[in-house]
């Protein structure tokens, strides 16, 4: 593994491995920000939403980050085996649904508080942290399965974890944290 490594260590090998995901990932962004600019209307009308939009995504992809750091690091030990009935697979997915239904209520009610202090309350109380909440739930299983994919096509396609699983994660929950709240949004409101 060291000869391999260190051979993608130079400035042409992470050019050639990051370049191409890069680009990719830039027009993931580009996209889910066409995607919030839909939401406009809504996000002005309830400022707790718009409170919500940066937190959420961004929970959402630190949890994939830190689900995608602890695999990565199983797969460099040589401990993950991609098995479906993988305890390490099994316990860090359900520690990540863990933190987030831990979290995420949390960020309700700090969006909530923030925007009652800085403006008048839109929505509220138990209507924001259950949005935030039931967003962050399916936030996490989105992200442990995009982190589980995104670490898999690593190991297939001989890339290193460390590089290129943490921003696939990361870009894919902000797409999916605007459509995922916005969804939430709609069934709620």
């Amino acid at each position: 593994m060291s000869g391999a490594r260190s051979s993608t260590w130079t400035v042409q090998g992470i050019a050639r491995a990051m370049l191409p995901l890069l680009a990719v990932l830039t027009v993931v962004e580009v996209g889910s920000g066409l995607v919030l600019d839909t939401f406009e209307e809504q996000l002005l009308r309830y400022p707790s939403l718009l409170v919500l939009v940066p937190v959420t995504i961004g929970t959402a992809g630190n949890l994939g980050s830190i689900l995608a750091a602890r695999l990565s690091t199983a797969f460099h030990l040589g401990t993950l085996s991609f098995a479906p009935d993988d305890d390490r697979l099994l316990g860090n997915a359900v520690a990540t649904f863990g933190l987030a239904v831990t979290i995420f209520p949390v960020v309700g009610a700090a969006a909530w508080l923030v925007t009652s202090i800085t403006v008048s309350a839109d929505l509220g109380f138990v209507t924001v942290v259950l949005v935030a909440t039931l967003s962050g739930a399916v936030l996490a299983v989105l992200a442990v399965v995009v982190t589980f994919v995104a670490t898999y096509a690593a190991y297939r396609l001989r890339l290193d974890p460390d590089d290129v699983v943490i921003p696939v994660v990361t870009n894919t929950c902000d797409v999916l944290g605007v459509l995922v709240l916005f969804a939430v949004v709609r069934l709620v409101l």
